[in-house]
């Protein structure tokens, strides 16, 4: 017993050869032998531990069933693994119910915590492993408990030999006891990072602690930025405060760190303003909506942008008086045959002069509007109306007027101006209305 103890106190002192340094397992792969013992458990049910040990049956290799299998590592801990792995064995389960089976594959797929007595570091390692795993055989599935111990032997800086011994305990029925044995090979799958080297910290003056010496420091009684040579930068616009004419808000630097100018405070700035000196609008870049005609009404406002005019004729000319009370002449003087629309020849004068008038003036445009009184149905009233006013369009149109300029409609009885119970009302109701307009 005291040789056993002073050989694993010399294997665990002879296992720090490696060093003291700390670090846990780097992301590894393996690949294993397995060989499972199903006997050996059995035998341990049913004869006990002692008989067992006593009779030379613990470990018979020639009853065991050996597969291959891989697995991937990692530490959590220095002290801790974390361990995937999955074997494949082909063989007869032995179910617990006494089943017969046929030859087939047992994959094993179990996650396990290796704990380890000793970090990486070192030689030799022993562990205890527990976890969980799933088993598959042919149709059936099975869920395991894993439990033992291993030894992990360092040859190479990050690649060991594993030596493992589990009691697979069942969970679901279709699992039986069984021993799992494994040797195989894990190999980290990155180099290790070396240690960094410590370099013992330099003493430097450095007053207003933002890192930057004080001989490298604008200035060194207020923290700063590093690319500013030690000095802040309130507004953040990469100007020092101590070069910056608005240090509060954000600017450029050939403006001495203050925003892009608005001279005229029309909320565009001089570099996109292209009346920077004059109040505008941005959809005009910054100038004042245009005035084409100078008439003191912008164009936007402006029904004759190009033709100047008072404010109160919405910035079109004022039509001359004469102008006006000729048509309004004319348009008395416009007659048709009784009942129809047609244009009798005593209208052609008054006409004549209303065409002569629109030619000599483009800007010009004539509403006609026809109207009737109330003898009849509204409907042939309505339908008479705007006949007679078209009549007086396609008149005109002859003469050369455009037909663009000229405006049609009629009302019928809708719009009297006398009384229609009156022969002399009716009369002053059959009229047809020349109103001039240049907008």
């Amino acid at each position: 017993m005291k040789k056993t103890i002073l050989s694993a106190l010399a294997l665990i002192i002879f296992s720090a050869s490696f060093g003291q340094n700390e670090y846990r397992k780097l992301p590894s792969l393996g690949i294993y032998f397995v060989y499972q013992d199903f006997n050996t458990a059995k035998n341990i049910r049913d004869l006990g531990l002692t008989d067992v040990i006593r009779d030379n049956k613990l470990f018979n290799f020639k009853q065991m069933a050996p597969g291959l299998g891989i697995s991937y590592s990692e530490g959590i801990t220095e002290h801790i693994d974390f361990s995937l792995g999955l074997s494949a064995n082909f063989l007869k389960y032995p179910f617990e119910d006494g089943q017969k089976t046929k030859d087939a594959f047992l994959f094993e797929l179990a996650g396990t915590a290796n704990i380890k007595l000793l970090n990486d570091d070192h030689i030799f390692n022993p562990f205890a492993t527990v976890g969980i795993g799933a088993s598959k055989f042919g149709g059936y599935y099975g869920a395991f408990t894993p439990v033992g111990v291993g030894l992990q032997i360092q040859p190479y800086k990050d690649v060991f030999i594993v030596l493992n011994s589990q009691y697979r305990i069942p969970v679901t029925t279709n699992v039986t006891h069984h021993f799992y044995h494994s040797l195989g090979v894990n190999v980290a799958l990155k180099d290790r990072k070396p240690a960094p080297v410590i370099v013992p910290p330099v003493i430097v003056l450095d007053r207003d602690g933002d890192g930057i010496v004080d001989s490298l420091d604008r200035c060194p009684d207020t923290p700063g930025l590093a690319v500013l040579n030690g000095c802040p930068d309130k507004d953040g616009d990469g100007i020092a405060d101590v070069d910056d004419k608005c240090p509060e808000v954000p600017g450029l630097a050939k403006y001495q760190g203050c925003p892009i100018p608005d001279t005229d405070g029309d909320g565009i700035n001089d570099e996109e303003d292209k009346c920077p000196t004059v109040a505008g609008v941005a959809r005009y870049q910054g100038c004042p909506v245009p005035d084409t005609d100078g008439d003191g009404l912008n164009d936007e406002e402006d029904k004759c942008p190009t033709r100047p005019g008072p404010v109160e004729n919405q910035g079109c000319p004022v039509i001359a008086k004469e102008v006006i009370e000729k048509i309004n002449f004319a348009a008395k003087n416009v007659f048709y045959s009784t009942g129809s629309f047609k244009l009798l020849p005593k209208s052609f004068k008054s006409l004549d002069e209303v065409a002569r008038l629109m030619k000599e003036d483009p800007s010009l445009i004539l509403n006609i509007d026809g109207h009737t009184d109330s003898q009849g149905s509204d409907e042939s009233n309505q339908v008479l109306s705007e006949n007679r006013a078209k009549s007086v369009k396609d008149y005109l149109m002859k003469k050369g007027v455009e037909e663009n300029r000229l405006i049609a409609t009629g009302y019928g009885e809708t719009k009297p101006i006398a009384d229609n119970k009156t022969a002399a009302g009716r009369a002053k109701n059959r009229r047809t209305e020349m109103t001039v307009r240049n907008f």
